[in-house]
């Protein structure tokens, strides 16, 4: 998996498929890349900088887990850190990831195309 880290990218990705769940916001787009390409953003909603970082790094611990096993090559995926992102079990963030994947890519479609 690739990172994603220029904010055009995330822009873009904004303003495709987002699902939302307790644990996390997903967003999600094609790209040019053939690569699964994954960011991780929190906004200071989430807290201060610890937690921040805390509900980024649990966010990477959970894709690096249900990405490879469900992402789609060749789509762009922004995790967006909510207040319940540090709280909320880890196989609870598992499964909410799951469930947004599974949401998001029947709404992309087997084309890439928005419906």
């Amino acid at each position: 998996m690739d990172r994603l880290k220029n904010r055009a990218d995330f822009l873009r990705a904004a303003r495709g498929i987002r699902r939302v769940t307790p644990g996390l916001t997903l967003e999600i787009c094609r790209s040019e890349t053939p690569a699964i390409r994954v960011g991780f953003t929190a906004s200071r909603k989430v807290g201060g900088a610890v937690v921040r970082n805390r509900a980024k790094r649990r966010l990477r611990a959970v894709a690096e887990q249900v990405l490879p096993l469900s992402g789609l090559a060749g789509t762009d995926y922004v995790l967006v850190a909510r207040r319940d992102t540090v709280t909320r079990p880890f196989e609870s963030l598992k499964a909410d990831l799951a469930q947004a994947l599974g949401a998001a890519h029947l709404k992309l479609g087997p084309s890439g195309d928005v419906r």
